[in-house]
Parts: C-alpha cells; sequence; structure tokens
C-alpha cells in the first residue's frame, strides 16, 4: 500500500474512558476479557454459508452490499443502492470493484458512527490493510482483501473458529425445514455450534399481504390443518417442538407494539376464520396478533423457548425501495413504544413462571430507565435487552448501562446482542462492546462503587455467563 495514504491505525485504548485513572482500570478489566469466546444468541448470518464454506466471492459482496448499516448512511449521501450491490445477486468483477469505489470514497460520511468502528477493525485485524480508505486507495485495498479471500485461512469456517465463536444463532421462518442446521450438526468436520431461532412474526399478522397462504403452508409442514383457530396454534406449538429439536433455544418477535391483550376463545375462533377469507377489519388483525403473542409467552413456559420481544420498528417506511430491493435494505425507522400496559396480561400469567425468559428490546431509548429497567428489576421472568440496531453504538450502550444499572443492576440484562447479517464484523462489534462495558465498570470502580474484584468478575460474567444463563445456552454459571 502507498506511503503518502493517511494511515489505519487502531489505538489499543480505542472506547477507554478518557481519564488516565479510569482508563488504567479499564484497561486490566478488558484485558481478562479480550479473548473470550464471543456468544451471539441474536443475529441473521445464513446457516447455509457455514454449511457450503465455500470462499467469499469478493470484498464488495461480503463487506457491502449485505450489511445495511452500511448502505443505508451511504443511500443518504446521494449513492444509489443498486450501485452497491443491493438486491443484485452476485456482482460481477467490475460491479464489485465499482461498490467498493463508492464505499472508500464517501469513506468521511461514516466519521463518528459505529460503522467506522466496525469497519477499521475489520479491516485492519481481519484483512492487513494499513492504510485509510479513500478514492485513491480503494483499489489497492480491494487487491488486498480479494487476495485474502482467497485463502483457506478466509473461508466461513475458518473464520468462525478465528473469531472464537462459541455459539452463533441464526433467525428463522416457522416453516423453513432448518436442512442447512441439520446438515452441520451431523458434520463430523465442523466443531462449531450454529442454532435456529423460531421468528414467526409474518405468521401472527393476520393484515398482512398474504397472511391465508402462510399460515396454510405452516399447516402443511407442521402436519396440522389450518383451517381453524385452534389449528393455527396447534401448528404454531409443533414448528416450535421441531425448531427445539434441532437445537433452538429462544423465539423472536418484532411488532409495531407488544400489547398482549388476551381474546376470549370464541372471539379469537370468529376473527381468525374472517382473516382467513379477508373480511377481518385492520382493528380485528391487530387484535388477533396481540392474543397471539400472549399465546406464544403461554407457549413459551411450556416448552422452554426465550422469549425475545423486538418492538417498535416501521418496516419499509420507503416503500419505492421496498418494492425494488425488498426488505431489510435499510430504510426501517424506530417508533415510540410502551411496554408496562402491552404487556401486563402476560406478566400477570407469567411474570413469575419460571420457565420464561423475557427479554425486552428497544430503539426508544426514552423507556430503559422508565419502564424496562422496573420492569427487569421486578420480574422474575424479565430481562433488559442490550442496545440494538440504532442504538448499539458507543454512547447508546453507556447511556443504557447509566439508565438500567441503578434500577436492574447488570444480573437483569442481556449480555452483549450483535443482531447482524454482516459475518465479518461480528468481532469488531462484539470487541466495542467489551470495551464500552469495561469502562463504565472501570467508572464504578474509581468512584469506589465497585471493588476491583467485582468489577473483573461482572465484565467476564456479561461476556459469557450471562447470555448463557438468558438464553438457555449451556455451561452457564449462575449469576453475574
Amino acid at each position: 500500500m502507498t506511503e503518502e495514504a493517511p494511515a489505519l491505525r487502531l489505538h489499543p485504548d480505542r472506547l477507554l474512558p478518557a481519564d488516565p485513572g479510569v482508563r488504567t482500570i479499564a484497561r486490566r478489566l478488558y484485558d481478562a476479557v479480550r479473548d473470550l469466546p464471543i456468544i451471539s444468541p441474536h443475529g441473521h448470518v445464513d446457516a447455509a454459508v457455514l454449511l457450503a464454506d465455500e470462499p467469499f466471492r469478493d470484498p464488495a459482496s461480503l463487506l457491502v452490499a449485505p450489511d445495511h448499516y452500511v448502505t443505508r448512511l451511504l443511500h443518504a449521501s446521494g449513492v444509489p443502492l443498486d450501485a452497491l450491490g443491493v438486491g443484485r445477486g452476485p456482482l460481477d468483477e467490475a460491479d464489485a470493484r465499482a461498490a467498493w469505489r463508492l464505499l472508500c470514497a464517501h469513506w468521511p460520511v461514516f466519521r463518528g458512527t459505529p460503522v467506522r468502528y466496525w469497519l477499521d477493525a475489520e479491516l485492519a485485524e481481519l484483512f492487513d490493510v494499513d492504510v485509510r480508505p479513500s478514492a485513491a486507495t480503494a483499489d489497492a485495498i480491494y487487491e488486498l482483501i480479494a487476495e485474502r479471500l482467497a485463502k483457506d485461512t478466509y473461508r466461513p469456517r475458518a473464520l468462525f473458529e478465528r473469531f472464537g465463536i462459541e455459539v452463533l444463532a441464526t433467525t428463522d421462518d416457522p416453516a423453513d425445514d432448518l436442512a442447512a442446521h441439520a446438515a452441520l450438526a451431523a458434520d463430523p468436520t465442523w466443531q462449531g455450534r450454529v442454532v435456529p431461532t423460531f421468528r414467526p412474526d409474518r405468521y401472527l399478522e393476520p393484515a398482512g399481504s398474504g397472511w391465508a397462504g402462510l399460515v396454510e403452508r405452516l399447516g402443511a409442514v407442521a402436519g396440522v390443518g389450518t383451517g381453524t383457530y385452534v389449528g393455527w396454534v396447534a401448528a404454531m406449538e409443533r414448528r416450535r417442538e421441531y425448531f427445539r429439536a434441532h437445537g433452538a433455544t429462544s423465539a423472536d418477535h418484532s411488532h409495531a407494539d407488544v400489547r398482549t391483550d388476551p381474546l376470549d376463545p370464541a372471539d379469537a375462533e370468529r376473527i381468525y376464520a374472517a382473516a382467513l377469507v379477508g373480511t377481518a377489519d385492520a382493528a380485528a388483525c391487530t387484535a388477533l396478533r396481540r392474543h397471539m403473542l400472549l399465546e406464544m409467552a403461554r407457549m413459551s413456559t411450556e416448552d422452554g423457548l426465550v422469549m425475545t420481544l423486538h418492538p417498535g420498528v416501521a418496516r419499509g417506511h420507503h416503500p419505492p425501495t421496498g418494492a425494488v430491493f425488498g426488505p431489510d435494505t435499510g430504510h426501517d425507522i424506530p417508533l415510540r413504544v410502551e411496554f408496562t400496559q402491552a404487556l401486563q396480561p402476560l406478566l400477570e400469567r407469567f411474570g413469575t413462571h419460571p420457565a420464561l425468559h423475557l427479554v425486552l428490546f428497544t430503539l426508544d431509548e426514552t423507556v430503559f430507565s422508565r419502564e424496562i429497567a422496573p420492569l427487569a428489576g421486578f420480574y422474575p421472568a424479565v430481562y433488559a435487552g442490550a442496545p440494538w440496531w440504532f442504538l448499539d453504538a458507543p454512547d447508546a450502550i453507556r447511556r443504557f448501562r447509566a439508565a438500567v444499572t441503578e434500577t436492574a443492576g447488570f444480573s437483569r440484562t442481556s449480555g452483549f446482542i450483535d443482531d447482524t447479517r454482516a459475518f465479518c464484523s461480528i468481532p469488531a462489534r462484539h470487541d466495542m462492546s467489551r470495551r464500552l462495558d469495561c469502562g463504565f465498570l472501570a467508572g464504578l470502580v474509581a468512584e469506589h462503587r465497585m471493588d476491583e474484584d467485582e468489577a473483573l468478575d461482572t465484565a467476564v460474567a456479561l461476556v459469557t455467563d450471562q447470555p448463557r444463563r438468558v438464553f438457555k445456552l449451556p455451561t452457564a454459571r449462575v449469576g453475574v
């Protein structure tokens, strides 16, 4: 790489406290957790990538096109999504290079964002890039990464091992046959652990496009008729059991709200029948979805799947983009959300049930201290989910710890969630969280609110024990 270009260097103290005394404590804590295994109980990497173990095609297909964190800010800066490879399938060499040049030419737009932190770490630590991306350095960086990707040590399975991933959870449709998971589990050459996650959102939204066809398909794979509400519920129960048999430990839900108002069985059956033929109005469809979310909690008390809630997102905020490029392409926008009243019916019934783990995530920071922390600080079933999506950023993570800890402590939180489709960003995301948590704990030690041995134990537990315990993964040690 050229010596004239600005260097890309990662400072060893990045994200640690600026105060020298607190930073010294944080360094000691971070040294203890830096190389611990990665536990990723919620994410979107495709298990088929690890099953096939084929070389990644090119730098743009790996680091740009699939990562909506990257593409959305470039789009806001005037770069068309199709020029970045979004929704286009495999890129040829010319288009991949062109997409990479666009990323590098617009590098300044990422200043101050977590995306910049993740990309810097990926480029420097994974691919040995030592110059800052720019229009002038784009081709040289592309060629260096392409050279690395051609090596066996950069295939998906080798990277999985290099990253130190102990367990990786995927996100899967309830009707998926989970063939990739089964094949991985049966492969004697594969030593990693990849588990599915039951994600039934589309099947719980009767007002959604194609819903009747979806529940018919669900019934077909479950071997249960879904012409009735009772059959719909039974099909969900059977598919959850199928997922559990393939290693799933959690069910994930994301709707506009988390209301869990119950319906009488006769009303549920009536609305369901109307929804199947398309005559249920929007209010009735919403009522059925809210009732069914309560039912999903009931199922979790019976089958033990952890229930995670990711509410408050306006999906597909720009319909023209959705029509061309599909979902998950960077135009989902946060909404205000309410938990306390919305979850009261669920928590009245199941909030003290020993089998229920209910992890609450939000994109609305105002509810961290007002609602989520108090709920997690009383109900044994409830845990405060770590900041995710728009909030998995340094200052937001610090605000989360400050808002939640005084009410709920550390033991009522989930551990870090990377929630990513960008496979190579996983270690950078977890490293960011570890540095920030060590900085927060170091501040408590410096203020004499916690002894350093307690801070050390907590730092280790947040990385390993806490996600294992909350998401019911093996080898958990009790407590934080």
